[in-house]
C-alpha cells in the first residue's frame, strides 16, 4: 500500500533531521541530493520544520553564493536540553548538552559509602539541578500547558545492575546502594517535565562503543566491561539483546575455574568477578611485585594495567618472562580469555571489545594477548580490541540514549506530540 501524503510528509521530515544531525548544517540543495527528493518536497518540508521550529537559518554555504539556493538550515539545539548520568557506587558523573548532544556543563560528586539513602538522593539530585541551570537548562517555570524551550527535556541514567524489562526500573542487586534504585523517582519528581529513563551500565557503554568507539564498523560483537567490577553487553545484527529478565551480559556471575567458590544469587563472588575485577587486579598486580593504589576501584586498576604496558613497550613480543610487568599481563590475559571464551563459544561474536577503564588501559597489549588465547582455546575466529572510550562509555551513551527519545519524540509528526 503507498503510503497516505501525510505519512510521506513525516517520513521525508524524519529524514531530513537525521540528515541534518548526522551531517551538521546543509542547504536545501545538498537535502534535495541526500535524500533523493525533489526540489518542490525539500521545500515544503523546509518550510514545514522552520514553522515548527525544528530547524534554522544558521548562515550560508560559501563567500561566493548568496540568495535562498546557499542559505544553511540546522537543527535548533536549544529546542531542548538533554541530561545524561553515569551513577557509580562512589558517586555521579553528571552532563548536560543540547538537542544536538554538544555538551554545556558537567561536573562529578562523590557520594560516600556511609551516606544513607535520602542524603545520597539529594546529593545527585542537586548535582543535576547544578549542571542544568549552569547549562541554562533551568530556569523560570513555563507556563501552564506550555513546555518552554531549551528546559530539561530527556534524562539518560546508567546504573550497575538489572533493569526489569517490564517495568524499565533498576531491580534490586545484592551489594549495590540503595540510593540508586530511588533516584530515577526523584529526579522524576523534582524535574516534572522531564522524561527520565534507566538502562544498565554496560549495555550504554556497548552503544557508545557502536555509534561512536571501537565497534564502529560492527553489527554483532561483545563488550567485556573490565572496570570496579565485570560485565558485558551482547549486541547482536545491531540490536542490543537484553534477555527475558534483563540480565543478559551479568558475566560477573559465570562460574570460572581459578576462584575458591561458586558464587550465588546474590553474590558474584566465585564468579569470573573474582578473577577479573578490579580488586582481583589488584591483587594479581601485587602479587607479581607491582604497585599498587590504595584504592581498588575501575580508575585504580586503568592505573596498575597502564602502567605495566608502559614497562613492556617496545619489546616486540611483550612476553619477557624475567619481567614482572609482562608477567602481571600474561596472568591477567589468562583470566580475562576465561571469561571471553565462555561468550565467544555461545554467541561467535566475531569481536569482543574490552571496555571500562581497565579494557582501555590494556590498549592493544592486553587485547592481543586475550586474542592471541581465545585463537588457541577456540575454533570460533574471534577479534579482540581496546574500547576507545573507556570509563566515558557509560555517560556518552546515556546521553546518546537520551538525545535519540528526545529526538523520536520532538521529530515526531505533530498529531503525536
Amino acid at each position: 500500500m503507498p503510503a497516505s501524503p501525510s505519512t510521506a510528509r513525516a517520513i521525508n521530515d524524519r529524514l531530513a533531521l537525521r540528515l541534518l544531525q548526522q551531517e551538521g548544517p546543509l542547504t536545501a540543495g545538498q537535502l534535495k541530493q541526500l535524500t533523493g527528493l525533489s526540489r518542490p518536497t525539500v521545500a515544503d518540508l523546509v518550510e514545514r520544520l522552520s514553522a515548527a521550529g525544528l530547524i534554522t537559518v544558521v548562515g550560508e554555504s560559501g563567500e561566493q553564493r548568496r540568495g535562498p539556493n546557499a542559505r544553511l538550515y540546522g537543527i535548533v539545539a536549544d529546542r531542548a536540553h538533554l541530561a545524561a548520568l553515569d551513577v557509580r557506587t562512589g558517586g555521579v558523573f553528571v552532563l548536560v548538552s543540547d538537542l544536538v548532544g554538544r555538551v554545556l556543563a558537567e561536573a562529578s560528586v562523590p557520594i560516600g559509602g556511609d551516606t544513607g539513602t535520602g542524603p545520597a538522593v539529594e546529593q545527585a539530585v542537586a548535582a543535576v539541578e547544578r549542571t542544568a541551570k549552569e547549562a541554562g537548562a533551568i530556569g523560570a517555570p513555563p507556563r501552564e500547558g506550555v513546555r518552554a524551550w531549551g528546559r530539561l527535556h530527556t534524562v539518560g541514567i546508567g546504573a550497575p545492575g538489572l533493569i526489569d524489562p517490564a517495568t524499565g526500573d533498576l531491580r534490586d542487586s545484592g551489594g549495590l546502594p540503595e540510593w540508586h534504585r530511588s533516584l530515577a523517582a526523584a529526579l522524576q519528581e523534582r524535574l516534572p517535565g522531564a522524561r527520565v529513563t534507566v538502562e544498565n551500565e554496560t549495555n550504554l557503554a556497548a552503544l557508545a562503543e557502536q555509534r561512536e568507539g571501537a565497534a564502529r564498523d560492527r553489527d554483532t560483537f561483545v563488550l567485556l566491561w573490565l572496570g570496579h567490577g565485570v560485565g558485558a553487553a551482547v549486541v547482536l545484527d545491531g540490536t542490543l539483546r537484553r534477555g527475558a529478565s534483563g540480565g543478559t551480559g551479568e558475566i560477573g556471575f559465570l562460574p570460572v575455574p581459578g576462584t575458591d567458590a561458586l558464587p550465588s544469587a546474590r553474590d558474584c563472588d566465585g564468579g569470573f568477578h573474582s578473577l577479573a575485577g578490579a580488586a582481583a587486579i589488584g591483587a594479581l598486580a601485587a602479587g607479581h611485585g607491582l604497585p599498587v593504589p590504595a584504592t581498588m576501584d575501575g580508575p585504580g586498576a586503568a592505573v596498575v594495567i597502564r602502567e605495566a604496558v608502559a614497562e613492556v613497550a617496545g619489546e616486540a613480543s611483550h612476553t619477557d618472562a624475567e619481567r614482572p610487568a609482562g608477567r602481571f599481563l600474561h596472568a591477567l590475559a589468562d583470566r580475562v580469555a576465561v571469561g571471553a571464551a565462555s561468550v565467544v563459544a555461545v554467541l561467535d561474536p566475531g569481536c569482543v571489545v574490552l571496555g571500562g577503564e581497565a579494557g582501555q588501559a590494556g590498549g592493544t597489549v592486553l587485547a592481543g594477548l586475550v586474542e592471541e588465547r581465545l585463537r588457541r582455546m577456540s575454533p570460533l575466529l574471534t577479534e579482540v580490541r581496546p574500547s576507545t572510550l573507556g570509563g566515558t562509555a557509560v555517560l556518552r551513551g546515556a546521553l546518546l540514549t537520551a538525545r535519540d527519545r528526545a529526538q523520536d519524540e520532538l521529530f515526531a509528526p505533530p498529531d503525536r506530540n
